[in-house]
């Protein structure tokens, strides 16, 4: 069994930073792909970005493309998301989750653990 927390949200000005931290236990948690999803008040949960359990293939949505950076520390069993130039259309709950995917254009993670979401909140 996987479990992920994340830590790390907070509020902050448009144009400013947060990073995002998801510490996962488990023994298959450095076998799963990772990913960041968010759900903005009133809209469906959406994929922001993944890295693969090499860290080789990563994936961006393309409204974060250039700001946001996922990386993942093997060691420390953690996943980040570093979230530069801050919009508020990108405040939502931020969900770290262990995925199954193939990283194929058209097809969609699937999702075998989900965190319990930090508040990212951003101000104009």
């Amino acid at each position: 069994q996987v479990q992920l927390r994340e830590s790390g949200g907070g509020l902050v000005q448009a144009g400013g930073s947060l990073r995002l931290s998801c510490a996962g236990s488990g023994h298959s948690f450095s076998n799963y792909t990772m990913a960041w999803f968010r759900q903005g008040l009133g809209r469906e949960r959406e994929l922001v970005s993944a890295m693969t359990q090499s860290g080789t293939v990563t994936s961006y949505a393309a409204s974060v493309k250039g700001r946001f950076t996922i990386s993942r520390d093997t060691a420390k069993n953690t996943v980040y998301l570093q979230l530069n130039d801050l919009k508020p259309e990108d405040t939502a709950v931020y969900y770290c989750a262990a995925v199954r995917w193939s990283f194929v254009h058209g097809t969609a993670p699937k999702v075998d653990h989900w965190g319990q979401g930090t508040q990212v909140t951003v101000s104009s």
